[in-house]
């Protein structure tokens, strides 16, 4: 392996910086983990260190970081990520300058659509759809190998499509927004909605609640709803059925071959993609009219922003990289 193909991508998450050496391949061939500090000055820093401690180990040509945020269309200034410290500032120019490596910056959801499309579940697809599902919902558009990304950068952005009027408040200031009713968080708020409605006694994960509030997640929703608890299997039901009418939504705008739904919600897609599925095809405009897009889960999983932003930034420093 010719170590000039070795790029580092990093995943700029809230609570977490995670980072890679990844090949020409889209292979990782190294990583580093780190909490994610809360100042700028010390998130810079962080980001310093890590980068010095993967290329210490590893011959690197360029990084590339994956942000969820609003970025301007050169991708050269984070103009606003909710869970960082940065806005409106020049993060990759200064990178640049205090690690001395060409740095690139990206959308964390395009990030990981590239790598589907290079390496992964979107491969020589010509329209595909990535759905993000985590926190949150974030999402990304490819025609042709080219990521689509609206006059000033930011499209599209799905999560915030309004689902339900006057519906669960959103963070973003709206109300009813898909995220809303479709996330990791959502999938909680559902929970407790079903609860309110009426526990049911039968379920563990009712008498877990009851006696811990604290044990309502959605990572234990999914892994109580693989093990057929009533509640948990509700409320994974109502979270198909919201992704379903959102992807019959998004094929409504952008009529795609293929939608690809990743994100941390996506290592559970067993429990709801086939209902989603289900919902989907009943709910799309012209239906038993008109092809129906493939849905996938993601195959690189959370790995995909990683090992996007490592390709894009290969491509972007001059080497080795198809057309985006």
């Amino acid at each position: 392996m010719s170590t000039d193909r070795l790029t580092i991508g990093i995943d700029v998450g809230g609570t977490s910086i995670r980072a890679a050496v990844v090949d020409g391949t889209g292979t990782v061939v190294d990583t580093v983990r780190a909490p994610t500090p809360h100042s700028a000055r010390a998130l810079d820093g962080a980001l310093d260190r890590t980068v010095a401690l993967l290329a210490g180990r590893n011959e690197v040509t360029a990084v590339g970081l994956a942000v969820a945020g609003f970025l301007t269309a050169d991708r050269r200034v984070v103009r606003y990520a909710p869970h960082l410290p940065w806005a409106d500032v020049p993060v990759a120019e200064r990178m640049s300058a205090r690690i001395g490596l060409p740095v690139v910056l990206e959308h964390d959801a395009n990030a990981a659509a590239w790598a589907e499309y290079r390496f992964g579940a979107a491969a020589g697809v010509r329209t595909t759809v990535l759905v993000a599902v985590g926190t949150g919902i974030g999402a990304a558009l490819l025609l042709d190998g080219v990521l689509f990304r609206g006059a000033h950068g930011i499209a599209p952005e799905l999560g915030h499509l309004q689902v339900v009027p006057d519906g669960r408040a959103c963070a973003c200031g709206k109300r009813g927004c898909w995220e809303r009713y479709c996330s990791g968080t959502a999938l909680v708020d559902t929970a407790i909605e079903l609860l309110a409605a009426g526990p049911d006694r039968s379920s563990q994960l009712t008498r877990d609640v009851a006696a811990d509030p604290g044990a309502l997640t959605g990572r234990r929703i999914a892994g109580a709803a693989q093990d057929g608890d009533p509640l948990a299997v509700a409320a994974m039901g109502e979270f198909a059925r919201w992704l379903g009418l959102g992807l019959a939504m998004v094929a409504d705008l952008f009529d795609p071959e293929l939608v690809v739904v990743a994100g941390g919600v996506s290592e559970s897609a067993s429990l709801f993609l086939d209902d989603a599925r289900g919902h989907y095809a009943a709910a799309l405009t012209g239906r038993g009219h008109r092809p129906l897009a493939r849905v996938r889960a993601a195959h690189l999983g959370d790995a995909a922003g990683l090992v996007g932003a490592a390709d894009l930034a290969r491509h972007r420093s001059g080497r080795n990289g198809p057309s985006e």
